[in-house]
């Protein structure tokens, strides 16, 4: 197995697709063409986990957070950044990081958090746009089958949209040839002139290059007439946060002191307690003050994030809970997770889960 082969099972579970355009997602450092040795899964990639790695011979690092976030102009191990680099390259150390592709997936940060408290009836709180794309092409109705079958198979079609409809290419209908056009000639010097199926099917846009690979192998023209548009409808899979409902619905204070014990926290920030029961929350790991309109506009009575500012909390103007559980508290399930998942996967050597604690915040 090579580093790519883990990739790509990683890929199945978060595309890089759905990254936020900020992130730096994917291979930071090494060759994707490595045989792998093992792996070493974190939250993020420091210089005691790179020694870790290299004392349980993996040269594979999974990291949640990107150790490179901003463009490197030096290599001098002036900074700890610097110096895990330089580190994981002098021992053939990959690093790959998963950071917001993670975030956006229905499986992922957000949905983990969800199965801590035991919500139930989970809903992607910021939907992603444009994750949805269409494609329309022209078939001879005799091949219309095998590339819709085709087309199939790589997962197109099962966001519920596939259409066909048929035409006549011989002069009948909206198309005919004028004194310049030339017949077209299929892959196998087949003429075509027979009646076209025109298809128009919808895939998730990290299936594109998929689609277009099997679109060109799988149709009967060296020149394919084909169109992609992306859709504006929102992909309820797809997306940043999650709301969810507790089973049975708890007074604040009471449900706050179960957040702090279920989340593993020392500490939860939050604004005054309502008067009435909790039921609905929504979670986002991670910084998430962006998201607190969001988790209004959800009807939401809790809201469980991180990295909330002072001036943050007033936003809450009663109407809302705002709990901030601290960044790597409402993360710190993730690469468990990532070790759970990648085991099922890869059962040849084993994922290793890293013992480094590499939160920088201590609480008094």
């Amino acid at each position: 197995m090579i580093i790519q082969d883990v990739i790509n099972h990683l890929h199945n579970l978060a595309p890089l697709a759905y990254a936020e355009d900020f992130d730096n997602v994917g291979l930071l450092v090494g060759n994707k063409n490595e045989k792998v040795t093992g792996v070493l899964v974190t939250l993020d990639t420091l210089e005691a986990v790179v020694d870790e790695a290299i004392e349980n011979q993996c040269n594979l690092i999974v990291s949640f957070h990107p150790i490179i976030f901003k463009g490197l102009k030096k290599l001098t191990g002036k900074t700890y950044v610097e110096r895990v680099v330089i580190k994981a390259i002098q021992h053939n150390i990959a690093i790959f990081s998963i950071h917001t592709a993670l975030d956006n997936a229905f499986q992922g940060v957000n949905d983990i958090i969800c199965n801590q408290l035991g919500l139930i009836n989970k809903k992607v709180l910021i939907p992603q746009s444009g994750t949805i794309k269409k494609l329309q092409t022209y078939v001879p109705k005799a091949d219309a089958e095998a590339l819709r079958t085709a087309l199939f198979k790589t997962g197109a079609g099962s966001l519920g949209h596939y259409e066909s409809c048929s035409f006549n290419m011989e002069g009948q209908g909206t198309f005919l040839a004028n004194d310049d056009a030339n017949p077209v000639i299929g892959k196998k010097g087949k003429l075509h002139t027979e009646s076209e199926t025109a298809i128009s099917i919808t895939f998730k846009k990290h299936l594109e290059s998929t689609v277009l690979r099997t679109l060109f192998d799988a149709h009967p023209y060296e020149e394919v007439a084909y169109e992609i548009t992306t859709l504006e409808n929102s992909n309820q899979h797809i997306g940043i946060g999650m709301v969810g409902e507790l089973e049975h619905e708890m007074p604040a204070e009471a449900c706050l002191k179960f957040i702090k014990a279920q989340m593993q926290t020392d500490c939860i920030r939050h604004t005054n307690p309502l008067d009435r029961p909790i039921k609905r929350i929504a979670v986002l790991g991670g910084s998430g003050s962006f998201a607190i309109s969001a988790a209004m506009a959800a009807k939401a009575d809790l809201f469980i994030t991180a990295d909330l500012k002072y001036h943050d909390f007033f936003r809450a103007e009663n109407k809302i809970i705002l709990a901030d559980i601290g960044h790597y508290e409402s993360e710190q399930f993730t690469k468990s997770f990532l070790v759970d998942y990648l085991s099922k996967k890869i059962t040849n050597f084993a994922i290793i889960l890293s013992k480094t604690n590499t939160n920088p915040i201590k609480y008094l």
